[in-house]
């Protein structure tokens, strides 16, 4: 079953199994479905769909459609798969670039008093640690760089983050 495949690759990419299986079952649906419709087609409890709906929701990649003559809540992908992957990418991806920016910039902060050290030892290390350190920050800020034109333009030129892993 497609939804399978597509749940675990979700998980793969460090999502719940379920939330792939769900979103492949509405993004596959000619029309919207409620809860209980994929219940029965994932053979998940009540509380499992409830709470995968709401996830999926939250990230943007399903909505709550409303059906004219019905009382029941009833949900749709977002088919647009681009949209909804940049979207994800923007707010995982880039928290985690941002978040690794952010270290590093703190680690180079606190080296200031050791890399102004008497002991040649401290200093020594507090040295080669600001050259490490520097060097990570700089691949975040071109990972940051890369993400920002993936989702601007849906095109990434690679030649700066090769020419940062030929450059040592």
């Amino acid at each position: 079953m497609v939804s399978d495949v597509i749940g675990r690759l979700i998980e793969f990419w460090g999502f719940k199994r379920n939330m792939g299986r769900v979103w492949t079952v509405l993004y596959l649906s000619p029309a919207p479905l409620a809860a209980a419709d994929l219940q029965e087609a994932l053979s998940l409890s009540t509380g499992a769909v409830s709470m995968t709906l709401n996830e999926l929701m939250r990230w943007g990649v399903v909505k709550k459609v409303w059906v004219p003559g019905e009382r029941r809540d009833y949900f749709a992908a977002e088919v647009q798969l681009w949209k909804m992957v940049s979207r994800v990418m923007s707010e995982r991806e880039g928290a985690e670039i941002d978040a690794a920016i952010e270290a590093c910039e703190e680690a180079l902060r606190s080296l200031a008093p050791h890399l102004a050290s008497t002991d040649a030892q401290v200093r020594a290390r507090a040295e080669l640690q600001q050259g490490r350190i520097a060097a990570l920050l700089g691949i975040a800020r071109l990972g940051r760089q890369l993400l920002d034109a993936l989702l601007a333009t849906a095109k990434v030129d690679a030649e700066p983050l090769a020419k940062a892993a030929l450059s040592k």
